[in-house]
Order: C-alpha cells, then sequence, then structure tokens
C-alpha cells in the first residue's frame, strides 16, 4: 500500500477485464481503519486482502466499510470484511437496495422484458440468446451483501479518525453514488463519478427503458465542479491519483457533447441502437461487451429525445429506429 496524503492509503485489486485494476482505499480510524470500495469477489482478491490485512494494515481492525458505489468491483467483498470484522457497512440507500435487487437476480431466467428491451436494440438472435445464458451473474461477483447498512446522504459528515469527510452524491453512473471531500486534506475519493483517463460509463438498463441517466451525469459533474475546489488531489477508483478536477470535468463534459453532436449528425437518417457504436466508440464492441455499448447508446439517443431533438419509432418486428427531429 502507498500513503496519497497523511492517513490515507492507497491499495490496487485487480480485476479479470481489459480495465484491470480498481484502486481502494484505507482511511486511519483511530486505533483501526474505515476502508472505502472492497474489490470484487474472485479468489485473488481475497488473497490480497490476506496479505493487507497481515501488513500494510498491521493488524489493526476494520472499523468500518464505506462503499461508493453498487458495482461488484466496488461491493463485491464488503460482506466479506463487514463479517470477519463485524464491523458497520456505510452506503447511500439506493446503490444498497439497487444491489440487494441485482443480486437477486441470481439463478432466474431473463425477464421478457429484458429481452424485449435488447430485441429492440437490434440484437440478433444469437446475441439474445447469449445475453439468456449469462444473465444474473452480478450476484457470482458479490459476497453475501451485509444484511444491514448505514444510510449515508448527500451533505452528511463523516468523522474517520481526525479528519472529516463531507458525502458528495453524484448520479449517471449508478443511482446514488458517493463520493467522499476532505477539505482539511483537500482529497476527493472520486469513486467512478471522476476518472482521469476514461470516462465513466453511463448506461440505460431494461429495468427502467426510458430513463436519462446522462442527464444526470452531466448535471452531477457541474454540481460537483461548483461544490469541490480545483486544487483536491483526486483519488480515483481507476487509473492514477490527480490533479486538475475542474479541468477534467469540463473535459469529460466536452467530449460528450461532441459524441451527442455527432450522433445527431448521423441520425438524418433513421437507424438502430447497434448502427450507432462506430459513432460513439473507439474500439470495435464485441460480444463481452455488447451490453455496456447497448445500454450507453441507449442512454445518449434517450437524451436526445428528452430534449426533443431525436424520436424513436419500432419497425414491425419491435426494433427501434431513431432519427434527427427536423423543424
Amino acid at each position: 500500500m502507498l500513503d496519497v496524503a497523511p492517513g490515507v492509503k492507497w491499495q490496487r485489486m485487480p480485476l479479470p477485464f481489459s480495465l484491470n485494476h480498481i484502486n481502494l482505499w484505507a482511511l486511519e480510524d483511530g486505533e483501526g481503519w474505515t476502508v472505502v470500495d472492497t474489490g470484487m469477489k474472485t479468489p485473488q482478491i481475497a488473497a490480497t486482502w490476506e496479505t493487507i490485512l497481515a501488513g500494510p494494515l498491521a493488524g489493526r481492525p476494520i472499523k468500518r466499510v464505506i462503499c461508493t458505489h453498487m458495482h461488484p468491483d466496488h461491493v463485491g467483498m464488503a460482506g466479506w470484511l463487514t463479517r470477519r470484522f463485524n464491523c458497520t457497512f456505510w452506503m447511500t440507500r439506493l446503490e444498497y437496495v439497487t444491489c440487494r435487487m441485482l443480486v437477486a437476480d441470481t439463478g432466474r431466467e431473463a425477464p421478457a422484458d429484458a429481452v424485449r428491451f435488447y430485441r429492440a436494440a437490434g440484437w440478433s438472435p444469437a446475441d439474445l440468446e447469449r445475453y439468456k445464458a449469462r444473465f444474473g451473474e452480478f450476484g457470482n461477483l458479490v459476497y453475501a451483501l451485509p444484511d444491514s447498512f448505514h444510510r449515508v446522504s448527500d451533505g452528511d459528515e463523516i468523522v474517520i479518525g481526525q479528519h472529516r469527510w463531507q458525502a458528495v452524491i453524484g448520479r449517471g453512473h449508478s443511482p446514488e453514488h458517493l463520493c467522499l471531500y476532505c477539505p482539511q486534506l483537500k482529497v476527493l475519493i472520486s469513486g467512478d463519478q471522476v476518472l482521469p483517463k476514461i470516462t465513466s460509463n453511463v448506461s440505460v438498463f431494461p429495468t427502467e427503458p426510458a430513463a436519462d441517466p446522462l442527464s444526470d451525469w452531466m448535471a452531477s459533474l457541474s454540481a460537483i465542479r461548483a461544490a469541490i475546489p480545483d486544487d483536491v488531489l483526486v483519488l480515483p477508483a481507476h487509473n492514477e491519483p490527480f490533479r486538475g478536477l475542474h479541468a477534467r470535468i469540463d473535459q469529460l463534459r466536452d467530449g460528450h457533447e461532441r459524441s451527442l453532436q455527432r450522433l445527431l449528425d448521423a441520425l438524418a437518417e433513421p437507424k438502430r441502437v447497434l448502427d450507432v457504436f462506430s459513432l460513439l466508440f473507439r474500439r470495435p464492441v464485441s460480444d463481452g461487451t455488447m451490453q455496456m455499448a447497448t445500454g450507453e447508446a441507449v442512454a445518449h439517443l434517450n437524451y436526445l429525445i428528452q430534449q426533443g431533438r431525436v424520436r424513436s419509432q419500432p419497425d414491425a418486428n419491435e426494433v427501434n429506429w431513431y432519427q434527427a427531429v427536423t423543424t
């Protein structure tokens, strides 16, 4: 583990994806530690935790586990740690409830509404069969979730050791994403809400097909920029800690605005969700990234629909076609 600020340690955990790591944070908390994010439930991460607990954390107990949001790479080992140390689990309410819902899908067949959603995006029968076979995998990546939690709300002040941390909520990447800001240390733990080299995935899912998470995400970025000074050290969930928060937020917003304009220009002619992948993503979309790419493409299309700049129309096969609105 590396020290990145007084009482703040940085640990990188491996992930079995192209994005091959997640950053976790241990904050000195009196005679023990508060841990922020936990890694995914894998044997390799469990073994790494054993090494950390015996070594860099000097045998001192974990007193509290805080998770920024409900994705498995962040919450996957929370239940393992809280049960081992009989400590409390802190999270925002929407993240906790959403995680419980997704874990409950394990072992279920893919619902008809979900299949309909991806068929409407233009997925082939083979694509849909692969989705059905993989449905419910979320719960396999998460150790049994803690059965209770301490709710964190926007603006809450959390005392951790000698420092006070403010809860700053973001939306769009996940329902109620928690960031933690310490004015005394000038440190922001940003989770996935603001990343230095990649853009947070902002997706629509079959449970709410008309959702507009991109509006939520863009508004959250503006709110964070207004609330947090530019001179903080940002501790993100992926890549390296960085400075220049405001410039990075401006860059993220501008990048999405350019993508939206490219999309709008291309929709002079009707297109399906699958047809716009090349406009939004730099790399070809594979079987393994099809679901994420679809969710993000729909998020951009729904954003333009909510603004009245695009409309959609299903064809006889229930596939949606999107076209720019002309005046």
